[in-house]
């Protein structure tokens, strides 16, 4: 299947670069605080159950706000609502420097998922705006690859700490994130609309309604199947990644600073890697046949099942490390090709709307999953039941993408 060539924006892949800081930020922000486990309960006492609950609470605020958060980018100018999220996440975590209870720093946590939740969605549909055909994936996963080093910078997060205080942290990110969303407002531009010529007769676009929205995206098979596979995905992915730091430090004896740099580092450096070529291979793919970005995500899922099972099984460190980075290379092939396949089987006007409920669905199952994992942990179940747990949920993954069929390949509306 093929798709007549159209010229790219001349801001198309500046859209890509500057999204890519937004991604790293949003990403490293949130993260930090898992590995600083030990400096944050040595300054505020709380139980594992509590410290997971952090995470959750995070999880759960971002994944009810975020279909809103899609509806807005449906609605209204996509770059506005980027800058605007940056801008509250960004004080929200300097704000978090100067919570002195666990009830306090339940209360940030839940504000930062709050001002997070409108950021993915608006993002995704602005690079879809302005990549419309073969660059898709490529796009998205360079997007993507920024979420991947600013989580594995997260790590650095454990690291001051040890060397400076947790409080320091948390002003230094939101501080960078503030400055940085100021230079946006600059810069950021939703993509033009295309010129109209002389003599033509225009409508505009009806406005989006969120109940014709749902209706539209539940009422195809695609997207319910794409909800279905992102929600078991999160879980999965939360189960390993949430708690490998902790893992890490448990089983090999690491201080949390060095087990929050082996567990991200690792993971987050392959899938830099991995976003890119599993974007490029994808977009190659989807030239010679519709389900090729599918096909690429089926293959990434399975390659991340040995890894997982590796990780939580070996004795021995090197075989860890392997695992962790083996993971990290292949996790990344759904996530490059999951919006570009969203575009695929969803209305175009619907998109952000419809990437909003997938990023809900995901990471309220994996906030839950989070919780429960610190809850097993206080019952004394080890994090590697848990981790084997998640391998099964990888391959249930699968099942579930490989069922999904491309119904519309339409590109998104300008606003």
């Amino acid at each position: 299947m093929t798709t007549t060539p159209e010229l790219l924006p001349s801001r198309a892949w500046l859209m890509v670069g500057l999204l890519w800081m937004v991604g790293c930020l949003n990403y490293l922000d949130r993260l930090i605080l898992i590995t600083m486990r030990s400096s944050i309960k040595e300054a505020i006492p709380m139980t594992d159950a509590q410290f997971g609950l952090l995470t959750t609470v995070f999880l759960v605020s971002y994944g009810l706000l975020s279909p809103i958060g899609g509806f807005l980018a449906d609605q209204f100018n996509r770059s506005r609502i980027i800058i605007f999220s940056l801008f509250a996440w960004s004080a929200v975590t300097w704000l978090t420097a100067h919570a002195t209870s666990i009830n306090e720093l339940l209360f940030y946590r839940g504000l930062m998922g709050i001002s997070e939740a409108c950021y993915f969605p608006a993002a995704g549909a602005l690079l879809m705006d302005y990549h419309r055909h073969h660059t898709r994936s490529l796009a998205n996963g360079i997007h993507l690859s920024g979420v991947m080093v600013g989580s594995g910078l997260g790590g650095l997060g454990g690291w001051i700490a040890d060397k400076q205080d947790w409080t320091f942290v948390f002003k230094f990110f939101g501080g960078i994130g503030i400055i940085y969303a100021i230079v946006l407002i600059v810069l950021l531009r939703d993509r033009p609309a295309t010129p109209v010529q002389p003599g033509t007769i225009t409508t505009p676009p009806p406005p989006v309604r969120l109940g014709e929205a749902l209706i539209s995206l539940f009422s195809s098979r695609g997207f319910v199947l794409a909800l279905l596979f992102w929600g078991t995905l999160g879980l999965a992915s939360h189960a390993f990644i949430g708690w490998m730091p902790t893992y890490l430090q448990e089983q090999f004896h690491m201080t949390q600073g060095r087990a929050g740099l082996t567990a991200l580092g690792y993971v987050y450096s392959a899938s830099l890697i991995g976003m890119v070529v599993s974007g490029a291979w994808a977009d190659r793919w989807s030239k010679l046949h519709p389900r090729g970005r599918i096909w690429v995500g089926v293959i990434g899922v399975l390659m991340t099942v040995p890894a997982v099972l590796l990780t939580a099984n070996a004795p021995v460190l090197i075989f860890v490390l392997i695992g962790l980075f083996i993971y990290g290379f292949f996790r990344t092939f759904p996530d490059s090709n999951m919006l570009p396949v969203l575009c695929q089987v969803v209305e175009p006007r619907y998109l952000a709307t419809g990437f909003g409920l997938l990023n809900a669905f995901a990471v309220m199952v994996g906030g839950a999953t989070i919780y429960v994992g610190g809850a097993l942990r206080d019952a004394h179940v080890s994090i590697t039941t848990v981790f084997n747990f998640g391998a099964g949920g990888l391959l249930v993954c699968a099942v579930i993408l490989w069922n999904i069929k491309p119904r519309i390949n339409l590109t998104p509306p300008l606003k």
